[in-house]
């Protein structure tokens, strides 16, 4: 539980996305108690206990899941045929699994994002007051690594922090200024080489059009744009890879520590070690009720 919760702070300090699994109902025989919990990394690696080798792989791969749409949800991990599941269960049936049933109940801890105000005009000032009332992170510093970027510098330095921010990652970049400024700001960006693509990342005049307001109100117009953006972002684009394990039959997350045994040019994932054993002793008789 201590390496979890250490685990658990880091990554949070470090803004990183991260699982909690926990140990929610048991039914014996099973190797995990009630209360038991892991931390799973985006990378599938586990941190704590949940279950041996029978539980973990299903409780990575609905965490990964979790991960992608952000939604918890209760995994219940039991043998063929020893549930019906429900509209709000996921059952992972496994034949190597022991006769008892665990429910673990997994939840994506999604890390707030981190907005960069850049200027010191009464709109910045403002925007970054605002921010962290709504539970986001915020900072002045365009090397932060930060998922959105806002320059209400109002004609200092525009051209040198949208340079620097379409240089970033950041998934959102606005600029407070009128339409026209913002036109002769991105011709100068032009004549430095920045192409159309690039440009195409900045939205200016920034925030959501509620017609001229005062400079503290413009933060707020930035801040329902920002939410508004936030929401309607994609899921992460990394695609989840997924294979059967043809001996147990149990759904299993590929990643890198995934056992896995070739085959006639063909690679197999397992749930765990035992079941790559039992694969590479008779592929034919596994491969032949696949």
């Amino acid at each position: 539980m201590t390496d979890v919760l250490i685990e658990a702070g880091r990554l949070t300090e470090a803004g990183q996305p991260f699982v909690l699994a926990t140990v929610v109902s048991v039914r014996r025989p099973a190797s995990a108690k009630r209360g038991d919990r892991a931390l799973i990394r985006s990378d599938g690696k586990l941190v704590g206990w949940v279950g041996g080798a029978c539980s973990e792989p299903a409780v990575i791969r609905e965490a990964l899941r979790a991960l992608e749409d952000g939604e918890p949800r209760l995994l219940r991990i039991c043998p063929p045929g020893g549930s019906a599941g429900g509209d709000d269960v996921v059952v992972a049936e496994s034949a190597c699994a022991s006769e008892g049933t665990v429910e673990v109940l997994i939840e994506p801890q999604l890390p707030v994002p981190l907005v960069a105000v850049v200027g010191d005009s009464p709109a910045a000032q403002a925007l970054r007051e605002l921010v962290p009332g709504i539970g986001w992170r915020v900072t002045s510093d365009l090397e932060a690594g930060a998922d959105a970027v806002v320059l209400a510098t109002m004609g200092r330095g525009d051209e040198e922090g949208l340079e620097a921010a379409l240089a970033s990652p950041a998934g959102y970049i606005g600029l407070v200024a009128s339409a026209r400024r913002a036109s002769v700001v991105l011709d100068r960006l032009r004549e430095r080489g920045i192409g159309e693509d690039a440009l195409a990342r900045v939205r200016s005049p920034a925030g959501l059009d509620l017609g001229p307001l005062p400079q503290r109100e413009i933060a707020v117009a930035v801040l329902a744009e920002l939410v508004a953006w936030r929401h309607a972002r994609t899921a992460s684009p990394t695609e989840l890879l997924e294979a059967v394990d043809p001996v147990c039959g149990m759904t299993v997350a590929v990643g890198p520590d995934t056992p896995t045994a070739e085959h006639e040019g063909a690679t197999y994932w397992f749930c765990c070690p035992g079941c790559g054993s039992r694969f590479e002793r008779d592929p034919a008789a596994f491969l032949a009720n696949a």
